[in-house]
């Protein structure tokens, strides 16, 4: 490293296959970029094994247990089931999980009753639950409020809508978390929302190895590259990096409980 950077990437997919071929190499560059630590997130019980052996085998690195809402599964799960999975002391969440419109795999009432048992197993084991929206900004803040999410508190992650929807939900108490996808030119309007994020509920992330940001975008995406979007939030709040990354970095290490 360079510099004395710590960043934190609280959303990332590096259990899947994509980092077969080189993922030690990826954590080597993940570090030399400043990032300390990562969240890897869990999308159907069939990546537990791989996420549960990655956090044993790394200091620096935590997981969730969920299923993503447009996941098909022979059989929806259960609270208990989530629970039990979750008894792990590497496990810092539940999710991810939510309401996503702009594909439909999985029909949007049942996503909405996958979405209600992964917040009350959140509430149970007392962890923050990690949510998915795509397109549906309204039903996910509506079930999050009938849900009473402020006794578990969440991350909304990717965060990719309004204005009305951030402040909906940080009004609950949740935390907002940008990917690649804020730096992307066209995206002036989420620019702005990350801009007017309260200082104690901001996050960042990268959603590997999906949404690589500018100048990376279109190529694998990996932890290393949160420093970019880190770089273009501080720059649209008026924050040097390091102010920024002190910032975000404690934000997820209270948020998750590390």
């Amino acid at each position: 490293m360079t510099d004395s950077i710590a960043l934190f990437d609280t959303h990332c997919h590096v259990d899947f296959s994509h980092f077969e071929d080189d993922r030690d190499a990826m954590f080597e560059r993940m570090a030399a970029a400043g990032v300390e630590g990562c969240i890897v997130v869990g999308v159907d019980f069939g990546h537990i094994r791989n996420l549960r052996t990655l956090a044993e085998e790394r200091d620096n690195v935590w997981f969730s247990v969920g299923i993503h809402p447009n996941h098909e599964v022979e059989e929806e799960p259960t609270v208990e089931q989530l629970c039990e999975l979750a008894d792990h002391t590497r496990c810092v969440a539940i999710g991810e999980t939510g309401m996503d419109f702009f594909r439909h795999h999985v029909d949007p009432k049942m996503q909405e009753q996958r979405f209600r048992t992964h917040i009350r197993a959140a509430k149970a084991v007392n962890k923050p639950v990690i949510v998915h929206n795509r397109d549906a900004d309204s039903e996910s803040i509506r079930i999050l409020r009938e849900e009473n999410v402020s006794e578990c508190g969440g991350i909304m992650h990717c965060f990719s809508a309004d204005q009305q929807t951030a402040d909906a939900a940080i009004d609950m108490g949740m935390s907002i978390s940008f990917s690649g996808n804020v730096t992307f030119k066209r995206n002036e309007e989420l620019r702005d929302v990350a801009a007017q994020v309260p200082d104690d509920l901001l996050l960042v992330e990268t959603d590997a190895p999906y949404l690589a940001p500018m100048p990376f975008r279109g190529k694998r995406n990996e932890p290393a590259y949160v420093r970019q979007v880190a770089e273009c939030i501080a720059g649209v709040r008026g924050m040097t990096l390091t102010e920024l990354a002190r910032v975000t970095t404690r934000n997820a290490r209270v948020r998750f409980g590390i």
